[in-house]
């Protein structure tokens, strides 16, 4: 039976489709092609089914149970799908974090969710037992994988798993505004903040991806980004778990990519834009095809028409690449295809007009208000801007989560009460056009406000991008003498590395001119490699830039 608990689907599927794969680790080598070989490391469904009951009954007895917020640090793998599914199915609350947010931030958002258990591989409990974390609150801990330096004193998965040999669990019914996780953001703006999901929000998820992309149990899905793999389950989809440095897309080793969706003939994949780019370029070089993907989703930034073009070279002509725009608070908002944006809208980015991100989902309401950094407690009508105006996106629908944990300020900030509900502000600026259609122009905190005009950077940066020596551009407000000076910096496609930058500034300078929004930018600065995010490797540190930008003009 299904209910408002998303671990409820994992039951539904086992016993619908007891022998198909859930969850599968790649295996590499040119020995390890037999399917024996290839899928040495899996669960079917019916055993993930069977080893999270195993897992969720074991943790009951250690103390976890429903509402404990229980940290989660273990490397995707066959264990962390267990685990994840054993604690919704429990009731627990599931606080997720990214390693690669910086040891300074995982404390401080360790110390905000205020967990009450912890479950991590060794190197995270070493981590927590040096450094504190959240040593107030957490009384219960338990070790995936062995450590014999750790063993005694925290419990280990194996012991829990022996406690019990029932592989049967009879989840309480789960009330669908029941907290579920809480998941913390990527801090590309700021130190992450903690976002909380409940039933109904995942419910809600689920079944809008479902119907958004068309995805049907049985699919094979290349799961590059843990966190969005979770769906694949519950939507009767197998996750194949490649080898990669999941705090790294923008560095896999292609082949090890292309390899994973050929040799398990994936249906589905979601790469980051930078993974893309990577993996496209080499594909394209080695005239590689990927013929059993049926659809390839990208989301963190926007995706460069280029990287789409070149991806979508490896793919059956039918076959699009979706760019789905949402954050943590509230995923998906929209989304579009590669032939809209290849066909219709690439032109109007490079003119300065922002990059469309599609219609908003079925289920979603979207407004466009005026852009202000206050507090804005009720919703008026006279707030909302009429098409064609940039503004801030507001989104109201079941997938948009209510609050932070923690966080008043923040949630204060974010929330808006409506008559029916609340609207999320996204902290995104952008407009719909004639057509419902989504412009995403930058965001909110990072465009540049100068004595006479506001620069939007998405918008901007558009212009500059379309240069062929260009990788990509990044628009910062340099403090200089009390005064915002508009900033252009500029990160040049690896091949030309050489170019002559003098000559390129000019160029830039004369692209520029011929629009408005881009005409008193002043200033060029070339930069080796900008700061990204960890968890995409493509939301650009336009405040860590600004600063070096003030120290080069200084």
């Amino acid at each position: 039976m299904i209910t408002a608990n998303i671990a409820s689907h994992l039951p539904v599927m086992a016993q619908q489709q007891p022998d198909t794969h859930a969850v599968v680790v790649q295996s590499t080598g040119a020995s390890e092609k037999s399917e024996s070989a290839l899928y040495k490391k899996s669960y079917t469904y019916k055993e993930l089914d069977e080893a999270s009951n195993l897992i969720a009954n074991g943790l009951k007895v250690h103390g976890i149970s429903k509402g404990t917020r229980t940290v989660l640090m273990v490397k995707p793998g066959l264990d962390f799908f267990a685990l994840v599914f054993a604690l919704f199915k429990l009731e627990a609350v599931l606080v997720a974090v990214d390693p690669g947010m910086g040891i300074k931030n995982l404390g401080k958002c360790l110390a905000e969710a205020e967990p009450e258990a912890f479950i991590g591989i060794s190197t995270a409990h070493i981590a927590r037992l040096t450094l504190g974390w959240a040593k107030k609150t957490i009384s219960k801990t338990v070790l995936v994988g062995n450590n014999l330096l750790l063993t005694g004193f925290i419990t280990n998965l194996g012991k829990i798993k022996a406690s019990t040999k029932d592989k049967n669990f009879k989840t309480a019914k789960t009330g669908a505004e029941d907290m579920a996780a809480i998941l913390f953001t990527s801090g590309s703006t700021g130190i992450p903040k903690g976002v909380v999901y409940t039933h109904a929000n995942f419910t809600a998820q689920h079944e809008a991806l479902k119907k958004l992309y068309d995805i049907q149990p049985g699919e094979i899905d290349l799961a590059t980004f843990p966190l969005f793999a979770l769906f694949a389950p519950a939507l009767g989809m197998t996750s194949v778990i490649p080898k990669m440095d999941f705090t790294r897309p923008g560095h896999v080793i292609p082949k090890t990519i292309i390899d994973a969706v050929n040799d398990y003939k994936c249906t589905t994949m979601f790469g980051s834009p930078a993974l893309l780019n990577r993996v496209g370029k080499w594909g394209e070089a080695s005239e590689i095809k990927l013929p059993t993907l049926k659809r390839v989703l990208s989301a963190g930034a926007p995706v460069a028409p280029s990287v789409l073009k070149r991806f979508k070279s490896l793919l059956n002509n039918d076959v699009q690449i979706f760019t789905p725009y949402g954050a943590t608070e509230s995923l998906p908002v929209s989304s579009v295809g590669s032939n809209v944006i290849l066909n219709e809208t690439a032109d109007a980015t490079v003119e300065g007009k922002g990059v469309c991100v599609g219609k908003a989902v079925s289920n979603l309401d979207i407004r466009i208000i005026t852009i202000t950094d206050d507090v804005i407690s009720t919703w008026a009508n006279d707030l909302e801007l009429p098409a064609n105006q940039i503004g801030e996106i507001c989104v109201k629908g079941p997938q948009v989560t209510r609050s932070y944990y923690n966080r008043d300020n923040a949630t204060s900030l974010a929330k808006i009460q409506s008559d029916d509900g609340f609207y999320h502000r996204m902290g995104d600026l952008g407009y719909l056009d004639n057509d419902s259609r989504i412009w995403f122009c930058g965001r909110k905190s990072q465009r540049v406000i100068t004595e006479n005009e506001t620069l939007f950077t998405i918008c901007c940066e558009g212009v500059f991008n379309k240069h062929a020596s260009v990788f990509r551009t990044a628009l910062v407000g340099a403090n200089l003498e009390n005064k915002i000076i508009p900033v252009l910096c500029v990160e040049l496609e690896p091949e030309r590395k050489s170019v002559d930058k003098k000559k390129l500034t000019e160029e830039l300078f004369e692209l520029g001119s011929h629009y408005s929004i881009t005409k008193n930018i002043k200033n060029i600065l070339f930069h080796s490699g900008f700061p990204v995010d960890i968890r995409h490797n493509a939301k650009i540190g336009r405040e860590k830039l600004a600063i070096w930008a003030e120290g080069k003009l200084t």
